[in-house]
């Protein structure tokens, strides 16, 4: 959905100006919270608020990092017990959150899309093609997929 130039420069004054939240924003100018939300990602401004609060795992991540860089597969639940081993004291469950933002991904292979129009190629499960003379032998052509 594209929305007008004015309405863009409305969702950005009330959130850059008046300090609104995406919530209040989206329900004043009867919009869907995510149209609000890519506005003003688009707008690339730094967002307002106070800054991320300080994590209990901030002074383990070099450790994750470099465990993580050596032994990819390995489990969150094994590295909770090593960090634990080194003085964490936070849960289990927010300790799998930070691995999974930790965790190093495959990279992203490449791949070539096949598009043809309508009309342009054809694909069949069975098909008849006639008869094959091989040797002195007539043999009737069937493919089937």
């Amino acid at each position: 959905m594209t929305i007008p130039p004015d309405t863009e420069a409305q969702i950005l004054r009330y959130y850059h100006v008046e300090k609104w939240r995406t919530g209040t924003i989206a329900r004043q100018l009867h919009l869907h919270y995510d149209t609000v939300a890519r506005v003003l990602a688009q707008a690339s401004l730094p967002r307002h608020g106070p800054p991320p609060r300080p994590s209990k795992a901030d002074p383990y991540l070099p450790f994750i990092r470099q465990t993580l860089e050596k032994f990819p597969t390995l489990t969150a639940s094994r590295l909770y017990a090593m960090v634990c081993e080194r003085g964490y004291s936070g849960s289990p469950g927010h300790f799998r959150s930070i691995i999974a933002r930790q965790r190093p991904r495959p990279a992203a292979e490449a791949y070539l899309r096949l598009r043809t129009l309508p009309g342009e190629q054809a694909q069949v499960d069975w098909g008849h093609f006639g008869h094959l003379t091989i040797g002195c032998a007539r043999v009737s052509a069937c493919r089937s997929r």
